[in-house]
């Protein structure tokens, strides 16, 4: 384990030898279900590196429900217990929505008596006729393009214990906002918040949504891999959505790869990284867990914060 002084570092290899308990199975043709598109997860990794993190959340969630009950007590405040929420960021691309897809998995294995949520910031983005009319399309992921108050206001709700609350529905086959379709959260015991502007710190805000958070995590890379699995990515997308006329990568049904590709490489320059090295990477550091991930989306080091 290497030295730091804001963080516990480990190589995979120290990180298998953690001494955890592990309430947890699952079969191949599950985990296969959890991974997202170019982002293959092994029963190994899961072993390994999920297990153990799982266990080490275990240790903060006891404190925080001790903690929350001591409080409560002393204050002669109603029993209801507040959320404990988890926040997830990271590159497009680096394998965000599979982590927390597993830990909300392992974490339901571990808590049988508990509902564990997951969601995704992607809801609290304009939807796309605001984006055009703000000339953000090409800036889609910014800071500027999330509404931002809608969030902060979603992760009060659930903080505070209010029940049914309604975040818009994203889909990834339009590329948008579903019109009057709505996921609803309704009183978690755990809620696991993903994202690329968890961290973020937004200048016209008093309060972000980082200080509701209980525990973060950050999944890293270099970014010349991570447009590696990005552009991986967009071949599969591509190749399967001819079948829908319907879905956003349709348009490059009839559209020669290179130029489709072409144009997937200026985004990624243009947008993705550019939202990367500005937004997503400097807050890096806030997280309580940095993942780290080299070729075929591999863990070969594992940051733990000491305080």
């Amino acid at each position: 384990m290497e030295k730091s002084n804001t963080f516990y570092i480990f190589d995979r290899e120290d990180w298998t030898t953690l001494n955890t308990a592990e309430h947890f199975s699952m079969t191949d043709d599950e985990l296969e279900e959890l991974s997202a598109l170019n982002d293959t997860v092994s029963l190994t990794d899961v072993r390994e590196i999920y297990v153990p993190l799982a266990s080490i959340l275990d240790i903060f969630i006891q404190n925080y429900e001790k903690q929350q009950l001591e409080l409560k007590n002393l204050l002669g405040a109603p029993p209801q217990s507040a959320p404990y929420v988890i926040g997830i960021t990271g590159s497009v691309a680096v394998g965000k929505s599979t982590l927390a897809r597993l830990l909300q998995t392992i974490l339901a294995q571990y808590y049988k008596d508990k509902k564990v949520d997951l969601i995704t910031t992607d809801g609290f983005l304009y939807p796309n006729e605001v984006l055009k009319e703000k000339g953000l399309m090409e800036r889609k992921g910014f800071p500027e393009s999330y509404d931002m108050h809608r969030l902060i206001t979603f992760m009060g709700d659930v903080k505070s214990g209010k029940p049914n609350i309604k975040v818009p529905k994203y889909s990834h086959d339009i590329y948008n906002i579903v019109e009057g379709e709505y996921e609803v959260i309704g009183r978690p015991d755990i809620l696991i918040v993903e994202g690329i502007n968890t961290l973020q710190l937004p200048a016209n805000e008093k309060i972000y949504a980082s200080d509701f958070f209980d525990f973060s995590f950050y999944v890293d890379a270099e970014p010349n891999k991570i447009e590696k699995w990005y552009l991986q990515r967009f071949g599969i997308l591509i190749d399967t959505a001819f079948r829908d006329p319907k879905n956003f990568y349709n348009i490059f049904a009839d559209v020669e790869r290179e130029k489709a590709f072409d144009y997937a490489k200026r985004i990624w320059k243009e947008v993705n990284l550019r939202n990367l090295l500005d937004n997503i990477l400097p807050t890096r550091f806030r997280a309580d867990v940095i993942l780290h991930k080299t070729t075929d989306h591999y863990i070969d080091q594992i940051l733990l914060r000491k305080h």
